[in-house]
């Protein structure tokens, strides 16, 4: 999220303004020095929440760098290519030059409300907020929280702690504000003429992100109807905007010929115009639909058990997937960093294959244009036979990620799949917490994807829990029918015991109902 500033040029500009400009410059200074030489952070002038805004949601223990498991990463690469730099600035320091510009990253102050739950859930809430910011390309400065049963309906925080954050704008030089919830289209005019600076909400936050990180086709498409979805109701319009096509022969007012009627207003115009590309785009998503349902109606003919990961963003679901499947997913510390879905062949212990699906993250009020617009995506689990519910066990809030993973999955009618929790990044956490955690889940397992470990339980429990052969057969195949046997020994037949006797090959096998049929002429008659 980078921006070009265009300013008024110094002849335009009173004295009082100048020298608030230079004043603006010269703090700005004094704070980088002070941070320089004392290695933290200045004193602010206002400090609602005690937190270090370099949030705890993107703080790993050791490097960020992936580990060996999750193979080149030349998708990561890639993403590095373009790097947002924070401190550099082509801001001129004279203001009477002819043109006063600025190029830098989005310097925001977050504002929350504290309306249920304790106050460590309202600052877990803000440091997630934090890192969905830092994700999006933004400088976090500073962030309120508002203790307050229900929003304002006018400016949402009310408007004495919007005068408050208009204050901690002008203290920081921030040039946003972001809500730590959605606003109504009148809620963010009415603190944007507070504030005076551009004021967005979580939901165009995520949206954002979702906008940066999507590289498939499908993905772009889905990502771009949510956007339209929210913009919709929020279009505003001004001057030319709101003036109509020109009128005719109104009253003695005559314009001539070809201009009869108020005709539509420029916004109006722009309205329809988005209704026709939400249109095309949901006949586009719909059309990648078969390709998708070819792809699962295979799977499910084939009787392949399909096991789905689905969490919290940032979980380590991409680290789990590599470390199963050697994938090589795009492994990134930050938030929604994979949105794609990415399907993987898998293997039990004992030789029983399985698909391994990594699905888009969730997170606390995932906006809802999101969910319908990524819902073809979001089939994939529900109709998996087993999810791996990943859970980062490290996070200030575990139990909000569980709660909120298991809202959408309800909203997408997956909760009546089998699910096994998985608490991730135990080198990172708390056993305290991690032996909490197991208590209230009982049916979970502890491993760390950068370590490796237990992932030999996790594989076990998968084995255990998908669907496996059920039918039990005693074959007695000939030497010559080679093509039969070479079809025993693949991923969906469980072998039991193999034996060569003289008149052929002796196998106990476990197959599905489908093979069965087709084995029945080499069964075994005593």
């Amino acid at each position: 999220m980078t921006e070009n500033h265009g300013h008024s040029t110094g002849a335009d500009m009173g004295p009082e303004e100048i020298q608030a400009v230079i004043d603006r410059i010269l703090a700005s200074d004094e704070a980088a020095v002070a941070k320089a030489k004392n290695g933290t952070k200045p004193e602010k002038t206002s400090t609602p929440v005690e937190s270090t805004w370099r949030s705890r949601a993107l703080a790993l223990s050791g490097d960020d760098e992936p580990s060996d498991a999750d193979g080149d990463q030349q998708d990561l690469a890639e993403r590095r290519a373009l790097r947002r730099v924070a401190g550099l600035s082509t801001e001129l320091e004279d203001v009477t030059e002819v043109e006063y510009r600025q190029l830098r990253l989005e310097r925001v102050v977050l504002a929350g409300l504290w309306s249920e739950g304790t106050a460590q859930d309202a600052e877990n809430s803000l440091q997630e907020l934090a890192a969905l910011a830092e994700t999006a390309g933004s400088e976090v400065l500073d962030g309120i929280v508002q203790r307050r049963l229900k929003p304002d309906p006018g400016t949402f925080l009310g408007s004495g702690k919007a005068q408050e954050l208009k204050g901690i704008v002008q203290a920081t030089g921030a040039d946003t504000v972001i809500v730590d919830s959605e606003l109504s289209p009148s809620q963010r005019r009415g603190l944007e003429d507070i504030v005076k600076v551009k004021v967005i909400d979580r939901t165009a936050l995520i949206l954002d992100i979702f906008a940066q990180h999507a590289k498939s086709r499908e993905g772009k498409a889905q990502v771009e109807l949510a956007q339209l979805e929210y913009l919709l109701p929020r279009l505003r319009g001004w001057g030319e905007s709101m003036s109509r096509q020109a009128g005719g022969q109104v009253g003695s007012a005559s314009a001539g010929m070809g201009s009869r009627g108020p005709g539509e207003t420029k916004i109006e115009l722009d309205r329809r115009k988005i209704r026709t590309r939400m249109a095309k785009l949901r006949r586009e998503i719909a059309g990648m639909k078969p390709a998708r349902e070819t792809k699962r109606s295979n799977r499910r003919r084939n009787q392949v058990p399909s096991v789905a990961i689905a969490g919290y963003t940032n979980a380590g679901k991409s680290s789990l997937l590599n470390r199963l499947t050697d994938a090589g997913v795009l492994v990134q510390n930050a938030l929604f960093a994979t949105l794609d879905p990415t399907v993987r062949k898998a293997e039990t212990p004992d030789g029983i294959g399985y698909t391994l699906a990594d699905t888009v993250g969730f997170v606390r009020s995932l906006p809802t244009q999101l969910v319908e617009a990524f819902r073809s995506t979001l089939e994939e689990v529900a109709d998996s036979d087993l999810i791996l519910h990943v859970v980062d066990a490290s996070h200030p809030d575990p139990e909000g990620q569980i709660a909120a993973v298991r809202a959408v999955l309800t909203e997408i009618d997956a909760r009546k799949v089998p699910e096994i929790i998985v608490f991730n990044k135990a080198d990172a956490a708390d056993p305290f917490v991690i032996e909490r955690l197991r208590q209230r889940e009982p049916r979970s397992v502890v491993v760390s994807a950068r370590t490796g470990a237990g992932l030999t339980e996790l594989r076990q429990l998968i084995s255990t829990n998908i669907p496996r052969p059920g039918v039990k057969m005693d074959l007695l195949v000939p030497y010559e029918q080679g093509q039969v046997l070479s079809r025993l020994h693949e991923e969906d037949v469980e072998i039991l015991g193999l034996e060569h006797v003289d008149e052929g090959t002796r196998l106990e096998v476990m197959v599905r109902e489908g093979l069965a049929a087709d084995l029945e002429p080499y069964l075994r008659h005593e």
